[in-house]
């Protein structure tokens, strides 16, 4: 057992176990930055980033850091293909609703 599985078992009210894991390994933004918040007051956040980069976690939140591919990023990018150009709505287009038009 590692030394922050230990700390967390004497620490049973920490974020990560009072929740349950899948806020921590979420793959919407929200919840994401959700459980980085909830880390900032976790008694044992230090410990938690600390063995996380040690073990460079594949993926998750871990000590109120994002890992993605054992790496601490500053945001996980979403799901889904990026847009190639962000794009105004046209103010003479009334199908812009929504969604802009790209014409």
């Amino acid at each position: 057992m590692t030394a922050v599985a230990r700390v967390a078992l004497d620490t049973p009210d920490v974020p990560c176990r009072v929740l349950g894991p899948d806020l921590w390994f979420a793959e919407h933004t929200d919840e994401i930055e959700q459980a980085k918040a909830l880390c900032l007051e976790c008694p044992i956040r230090d410990l938690c980033l600390t063995a996380a980069i040690e073990r460079r976690e594949p993926w998750g939140v871990w000590g109120g850091e994002v890992f993605v591919k054992g790496t601490p990023v500053a945001a996980k990018r979403g799901r889904g293909r990026p847009r190639v150009r962000k794009v105004a709505p046209r103010e003479d287009c009334e199908d812009c609703e929504p969604e802009p038009c790209v014409a």
